[in-house]
């Protein structure tokens, strides 16, 4: 197997149609709040080892640090080896978006192949996201962000670990779900001005490694959901921390307001 797009979107499919009823489950049953399913083995334990061993190195990532998160990104996916490129693309098929769509629910799911906020993603000891809500809408502001597409590729990664998912469903005074950043895991959640989550700290010397996607649509999961920028906030709401990335959210948001697509465009794009 040559491990092409298209062949890693069948088996990508294949998996998602053979659990498609329990997935759909999973789904609905938190629709209400933060939807969203995770499916387990979703490719074939060599392709997703492969997949590891070509990451690229922290070296060769860009650090993002600041309150708000701390951790490394890499989205010139032709400047790593080609699989990587491969399998993120793979999600972008047409009928993997069309299953996954089905899925929660969700009519005329548009993928990015931009990769906006998408691509790789490298957390190593200490590295965090604080908990935050996704950009709402795509780098042109014409299509509303609906899924957020997680796929970890870490082998042996044990919840102690930490670089778990977080959500928030029930507000940042309560405990956060988490869910694990399992090895060959593929999460999908919903993405709306109510779908707080995080990353909690990696807690051992070794990285944390994860490929995501966003999809779009021409209408936003919640009725009244309005445009906002990525928002970040502390955990337990408390603090100056919290009061500092509040005045934050609330001064790029009224940026971006007046300025559409922002003073100076996001680089955090893939230009092929």
């Amino acid at each position: 197997m040559e491990n092409s797009r298209k062949e890693i979107a069948s088996l990508i499919v294949s998996k998602l149609n053979s659990n498609k009823e329990n997935l759909k489950k999973q789904f609905s049953i938190r629709k209400k709040s933060i939807g969203y399913f995770y499916l387990d083995d979703l490719l074939p334990e060599d392709v997703s080892l492969k997949i590891h061993e070509n990451f690229p190195s922290i070296e060769e990532a860009e650090l993002k640090k600041d309150l708000r998160e701390y951790k490394y990104i890499a989205y010139k996916m032709n400047a790593y080896h080609s699989l990587l490129e491969e399998v993120t693309y793979a999600f972008q098929e047409d009928e993997v978006v069309r299953l996954i769509s089905e899925i929660c629910q969700i009519k005329e799911a548009i993928p990015d192949s931009s990769l906006y906020a998408g691509g790789l993603s490298l957390m190593k000891k200490e590295n965090f996201l604080n908990p935050h809500l996704d950009n709402s809408h795509d780098k042109d502001r014409n299509l509303w962000r609906v899924l957020n597409l997680l796929f970890y590729v870490t082998p042996d990664w044990k919840i102690e670990n930490g670089g778990n998912l977080e959500l928030w469903p029930n507000g940042l005074n309560n405990t956060p779900i988490v869910v694990e950043s399992k090895f060959n895991r593929l999460v999908v959640m919903a993405t709306h001005q109510k779908s707080w989550h995080s990353v909690n700290k990696v807690q051992v010397d070794s990285i944390r490694c994860c490929i995501s996607n966003y999809y779009f649509s021409k209408v936003p999961l919640l009725r009244d959901d309005k445009f906002h920028v990525t928002s970040f906030r502390a955990r337990n709401s408390k603090g100056m921390k919290d009061v500092f990335l509040r005045m934050d959210n609330f001064f790029r948001n009224n940026l971006r307001k007046i300025f559409k697509n922002g003073i100076k465009e996001n680089p955090h794009q893939y230009k092929q």
